[in-house]
């Protein structure tokens, strides 16, 4: 974390489950953070208390709200986005904010000299159905409205770096999950889900038959990858897997917080699939992030687990957020 000392720094989208996370990794060196998020999904609640820290309320699409805030900074994480359940039910917002805004976010940036790098949080949605898993960069696939959005943020980045020198990165995230994902949120992710049905005393749903397979990657690697893509030069311009690259099906995913939660086999329901469940198997290659960077993932996913279900008892009784 030395590498962000004294450094002042943007994280839109800072008010939700990347980016809070994101904010708290970042203070014990930071000279400054400011976090802008509307609050649509974010809770402001989740931004750590800091004399470091600036919480402004609006949003990515607002031209001259970066203008007063990108001089001041030296990075930006710009993980403010619709989720891709939002997406579904509103696609005009999904664009507005996820490619309208990146656009305005890296317009504006050009105009700040001061910023060394702009880390720009994709998604591995951008791969729908692929042929080839685990999934590398070179691809992608186009199913729903919310990865069309992402990929045209990412498509504007590699412009803006090309066109203009902007020091742009993108990152790929797949199915991050962890503390801090609070499952009062109804965006949150299965694993949220599945620790809320077993807090509530009730059984874990699974949509589809439960063989689908995602690619789950701890928050605390997830934030690791991104803060050394904010650092490293031999990343500029570049698009970048994070994940684990293990399939891992919904159904095993169940069982494994069942064991977790000490309570196997712990009873399931399955619903009909929903139209935001078009990817039947997902699993991505991060070789290229980890042979520029280092970075390798090391939290196993019942390890993670573990550590999630500890995070959602402790709010379960009235303790800290994360």
């Amino acid at each position: 974390m030395a590498m962000y000392e004294g450094q002042r720094i943007l994280v839109t989208g800072g008010a939700g489950f990347l980016g809070s996370n994101l904010v708290r990794a970042l203070l014990p060196e930071a000279s400054h953070v400011w976090v802008l998020d509307d609050l649509f999904t974010g809770q402001q609640s989740a931004i750590p208390t800091s004399p470091k820290v600036t919480f402004v309320r609006g949003s990515v699409t607002d031209g001259a709200l970066l203008r007063t805030i990108l001089p001041q900074v030296d990075t930006v994480f710009h993980f403010a986005a619709r989720n891709i359940v939002l997406s579904e039910r509103q696609p005009e917002s999904d664009f507005r904010v996820n490619a309208e805004g990146t656009v305005q976010l890296l317009l504006n940036a050009l105009a700040a000299p001061n910023i060394r790098r702009i880390v720009y949080a994709s998604t591995a949605s951008v791969y729908g159905n692929s042929r080839q898993l685990p999934a590398a960069e070179g691809e992608y696939d186009i199913s729903v409205p919310y990865a069309a959005s992402k990929m045209t943020g990412e498509l504007f980045a590699a412009a803006y770096f090309k066109a203009y020198g902007l020091p742009v990165t993108c990152l790929r995230f797949s199915n991050v999950y962890g503390p801090g994902q609070v499952p009062t949120n109804p965006y949150c992710g299965v694993v949220s889900k599945f620790m809320e049905a077993v807090a509530a005393g009730e059984p874990m749903s699974i949509y589809g038959d439960g063989t689908q397979t995602r690619d789950f990657t701890h928050v605390d690697d997830a934030i690791a990858a991104a803060l050394l893509a904010g650092q490293s030069e031999h990343v500029l311009g570049g698009v970048f897997n994070v994940g684990t690259g293990v399939e891992t099906e919904i159904n095993t995913l169940a069982k494994l917080v069942g064991e977790v939660v000490e309570h196997v086999p712990y009873p399931v329901r399955y619903l009909p699939k929903r139209n935001i469940d078009t990817v039947y198997r997902r699993a991505v290659n991060a070789e290229r992030l980890k042979t520029r960077t280092g970075w390798q993932p090391k939290i196993s996913l019942r390890a993670g687990l573990a550590r999630t279900w500890v995070w959602f008892q402790q709010i379960r009784n009235g303790g800290v957020e994360r």
